[in-house]
């Protein structure tokens, strides 16, 4: 899942919409999720991010995601359907281990319910731009600055370290080093060592990006210090109109 909360260009519907519209639509769409005990429901849910992914431009990137959050959530799948052992037994196996209907809807429920949750946080973080999510933070919901920088600048070095690794890890191929296994343990073993570079080259970011912020007076900024305005249109409230729909629907589906 390569470009995680990586800035997307564009110039779409969901990229036009205000900051506050699409945090209130990812919002919404996350209680959604947990608020309807439906599975089919909760596919419906996992469908229109996928949708307003293509809405957005970003629609590869969608179902690059969905992909990596169903291996992930296959993982926890397994665990969780092995826990549970009320209900009726469906199939046996060793170890006294077996799988319950409950089991098998609660797991699969989960799994859906954190796969729609997540997805529209991470298309609303790549359509949005940092700036501009961190003023309305600031001047639409009155958080403090530096609160807000801090939380910002967190999602921001995201995709910068994920370019690192991926620099660090491209010069080591270089090197001889064989990164292409498909042995998950030595691939671990092989990664861990890297950490050290990639943790040094952070600090020294972090301290040059200190640095940068007080030389720009960072700690003179206040809620009214940005000189950009954030409207409403008649798109943001149709967005919302249709975000409140989709949460009364899921409500309806409990």
């Amino acid at each position: 899942m390569k470009g995680i909360l990586e800035y997307s260009q564009g110039n779409t519907i969901i990229h036009n919409l205000n900051p506050l519209t699409k945090m209130l639509l990812a919002l919404l769409i996350c209680m959604s999720s947990f608020a309807n005990g439906n599975l089919i429901m909760a596919v419906a849910i996992i469908a229109l991010n996928v949708i307003i992914g293509y809405m957005a431009g970003i629609g590869k990137k969608s179902v690059s995601v969905l992909v990596t959050l169903l291996k992930i959530g296959l993982i926890l799948f397994l665990i969780q359907v092995l826990l549970i052992r009320t209900g009726d037994k469906l199939l046996q196996l060793p170890l006294n281990l077996y799988i319950t209907d409950v089991g098998l809807k609660f797991s699969t429920l989960l799994v859906f319910r954190l796969i729609g949750a997540t997805m529209p946080l991470i298309i609303m973080l790549t359509v949005t731009k940092m700036s501009d999510l961190t003023n309305v933070l600031v001047q639409k919901l009155h958080i403090p600055y530096k609160y807000a920088f801090a939380f910002i600048t967190a999602l921001r070095f995201i995709p910068i370290f994920e370019h690192e690794m991926n620099g660090i890890i491209e010069s080591q191929t270089a090197r001889g080093v064989e990164f292409d296994t498909k042995n998950p343990i030595k691939k671990l073993k092989l990664v861990l060592p890297l950490c050290v570079p990639l943790l040094i080259s952070s600090v020294k970011r972090i301290e040059g990006s200190a640095i940068s912020a007080e030389l720009r007076g960072f700690n003179v900024r206040k809620r009214n210090s940005g000189y950009k305005k954030y409207t409403f249109r008649l798109s943001d409230y149709t967005v919302i109109l249709v975000s409140i729909l989709v949460f009364v629907i899921s409500v309806a589906f409990v």
